[in-house]
């Protein structure tokens, strides 16, 4: 009896499939909805990455090896960047419905995103240097958009590399805040220590009295 009805629901099923395939209507809905329903998840997941960047850098990896790729990736991220592959169309959409520009010039071929997170400078110094190492040159650095509205091309780029991380400009404006800041500590601190001094001999003199 089970194997009857499981015999049964195989013949439905069959049938069923058979129906739909040869169904054009069918056919055409499968055919255009599920690839739109993919790219516009990979636009919605570019867009996010775009709403948290200041900045592009347009790269074409045409040539380069599956290794070099994770390490170029590797760098990248402990710039504060992250690299994407995506098809141009769609990260052109995804730009244009952030509000950001696209460059048409850089947009063809091959290419990788390198979305960075915060600190511009730092992630095209990564990018670059690693594109100028002997047996990298597959890398080639097109151009970028900075803040989502200008677009630079690559000997600008290589400018922006050239500027001091975010890091290294906070450290530089602690530096120069703390050096005043240090003498100020130690011209206040001369007299709170012949102060506190004081104190401690009157302390003394007190118990030196009351024994």
């Amino acid at each position: 009896m089970a194997s009857g009805l499981l015999s049964s629901e195989a013949v439905f099923y069959t049938r069923l499939r058979a129906v739909r395939h040869s169904d054009p209507t069918y056919l055409q809905e499968v055919k255009s909805n599920m690839p739109t329903q993919a790219k516009r998840e990979n636009i919605d997941m570019l867009c996010e990455a775009l709403k948290k960047s200041d900045a592009v850098i347009i790269v074409e990896y045409r040539g380069l090896t599956v290794k070099k790729i994770s390490e170029v990736r590797r760098l990248i991220r402990k710039a504060g960047g992250e690299m994407k592959v995506s098809k141009n169309t769609l990260m052109r959409i995804a730009l244009q419905e952030c509000g950001m520009v696209h460059a048409p010039e850089y947009d063809f071929g091959p290419n990788g995103y390198v979305i960075s997170y915060g600190d511009a400078a730092a992630v095209a110094k990564a990018v670059r240097d690693f594109a100028k190492e002997k047996g990298n040159e597959a890398l080639v650095v097109k151009g970028a958009i900075l803040g989502g509205q200008q677009v630079l091309n690559q000997q600008q780029v290589f400018a922006l590399a050239d500027l001091p991380s975010k890091d290294q400009l906070i450290a530089q404006v602690v530096g120069t805040i703390a050096a005043p800041l240090r003498g100020l500590v130690t011209v206040l601190s001369g007299p709170q220590r012949n102060f506190v001094t004081v104190l401690s001999q009157i302390k003394d003199k007190k118990e030196e009295t009351a024994a």
